[in-house]
């Protein structure tokens, strides 16, 4: 096959190109063999499932799957694999007990070959868009049975996978699936026209719906405090904000300031350095801004709150600075300051070996949407950007908003309007994202109905959704792979 030998030609190149992401601190340090097929820990005997997603979105969704999967066959071992640090590093805390968590292997013959002998699983759930040629014709060639769920292909990628070179590999790879469970109509249709068979393709809902299910019942103290902070004033928040989308919002913040003087904007941007950079540009204008990493209260005169703890740091007085993806404070044997990106976390100080730093947990961004009436989605309001998962506010009973570039989050939109008009609100611009949130504020019913309508559509597409998975996987996969054993 030219994809395995072009792969064991490449192999070389490839183990040092991880070698050199582990130098700049993009893999594990402690654990970065693994993605070569190393395990880290032993296999227990029995029936064993991979379920495999490539980073913290997907991962995220799929632990809703493998909750139910421990609870319906305790018998069967679930291995979960990742490929990025960021999603390790969050998903661990979410995972049941006895899962076991791996980085995911390279798609290359030495590294997946040795993973597959070793892990040697009963059958593989792979996540949206994870198609690797050594991982699905090695799992077929043992006879593990595969399922690819919330299955989707941007347009870009079906353009690649379509082509006349790679058709006949395509074709091939998504002839040994036993499920595929397309994320919407459109997705069926692709995969379709890639020639995947159409009596393995079945529908279950988004599996990004589940996500908004989780516990986050437990709210900090700061978060309280918040609350009362946030008291008798109209708040928004923008969540999600890449680079460039802070212009927007700041642009939006000044029109409603003229018109609503107590106005709170929330401003959580995607990645923490662009909220400190927020911060900064803000402070040199001679406007007041107070920063969660700085544990700041919201003054009277103080009108916008960057949230820039959706990261992790380890800081300590240091005469010089790195940055890694984690680490071992076992290890920990010079003053340095350590920085790596984690989405949905919250802080918390303590103090080990005489350092402070400062500890992580789920949820954060959650429970910021509790706080707000109203969540505009941000990573949509900028050509090139694809949008974020819109359900968690929804679920939150937040008013929704977000622009137009949403990617594949289109069809969640669409969903949830057709449910109810009101539900999700997609702006084309600054202006009328201004418009929109004034009249919000004017209007207490209107205000209400959204909240209502948000919350409402949430819970009617998310209903059932892991138990119309676990049916599908249980008739299509489960039956099959045990009854091999």
């Amino acid at each position: 096959m030219i994809y395995r030998a072009l792969t064991y030609g490449l192999s070389p190149l490839i183990y040092l190109h991880l070698r050199w992401r582990k130098l700049r601190g993009l893999e594990h340090p402690l654990r970065w063999r693994e993605r070569l097929g190393r395990p880290s820990l032993p296999r227990p005997p029995g029936p064993l499932l991979w379920i495999h997603a490539v980073s913290l979105g997907e991962g995220m969704a799929a632990i809703p799957v493998i909750k139910q999967c421990v609870q319906r066959r305790p018998d069967v071992t679930v291995l979960m694999t990742t490929t990025t640090t960021s999603a390790f590093e969050v998903i661990k805390h979410w995972l049941p007990t006895h899962v076991i968590y791996q980085f995911a292997p390279l798609d290359t013959p030495a590294s997946m070959d040795a993973f597959l002998g070793y892990w040697k699983p009963n059958a593989i759930m792979l996540l949206e868009s994870e198609l690797w040629p050594n991982l699905i014709i090695g799992a077929s060639r043992n006879g593990i049975e595969l399922a690819l769920l919330n299955a989707r292909m941007s347009v870009k990628s079906f353009k690649h996978w379509s082509g006349p070179v790679v058709l006949p590999l395509t074709s091939l790879m998504l002839s040994k699936f036993s499920l595929i469970v397309p994320l919407s109509t459109i997705q069926a249709i692709r995969f379709q026209l890639l020639q995947a068979p159409p009596f393995i393709i079945n529908f279950s809902g988004d599996l990004k719906y589940a996500i908004g299910e989780f516990d986050i019942s437990k709210r900090d103290a700061s978060m309280e405090d918040m609350q009362a902070q946030f008291a008798h004033r109209q708040v928004w928040m923008a969540s999600s904000i890449h680079k460039g989308e802070e212009e927007v919002i700041l642009g939006v913040h000044k029109v409603l300031k003229q018109m609503h003087p107590d106005v709170v904007t929330i401003i959580v941007p995607r990645h923490p350095q662009l909220g400190q950079d927020i911060a900064m540009q803000l402070q040199q204008e001679g406007v007041n801004v107070a920063l969660r990493s700085h544990q700041d209260k919201l003054m009277p005169g103080t009108s916008i709150y960057v949230v820039d703890t959706l990261g992790l740091s380890l800081t300590v007085v240091a005469p010089f600075y790195i940055s890694v993806y984690s680490v071992n404070l076992d290890y920990f044997l010079m003053s340095v300051k350590i920085t790596w990106k984690l989405d949905c976390l919250q802080f918390q100080d303590f103090v080990h070996g005489g350092v402070k730093c400062s500890t992580c947990f789920v949820g954060e961004l959650r429970q910021f949407y509790r706080l707000t009436p109203i969540a505009v989605i941000g990573g949509s309001f900028l050509p090139g950007l694809a949008g974020h998962n819109i359900s968690e506010a929804a679920a939150a009973g937040c008013a929704v908003l977000t622009g137009n570039y949403v990617g594949h989050f289109s069809h969640m939109a669409m969903e949830m309007q057709r449910l109810n008009p009101l539900s999700v609100l997609q702006i084309s611009d600054e202006r009328e994202l201004a418009k929109v949130l004034s009249e919000l504020f004017s209007d207490v019913k209107l205000l209400e109905a959204r909240r209502v309508a948000a919350k409402q559509a949430f819970h009617v597409l998310s209903n059932g959704i892991i138990e119309n998975i676990w049916n599908l996987l249980n008739f299509h996969i489960f039956r099959r792979a045990m009854a091999e054993i």
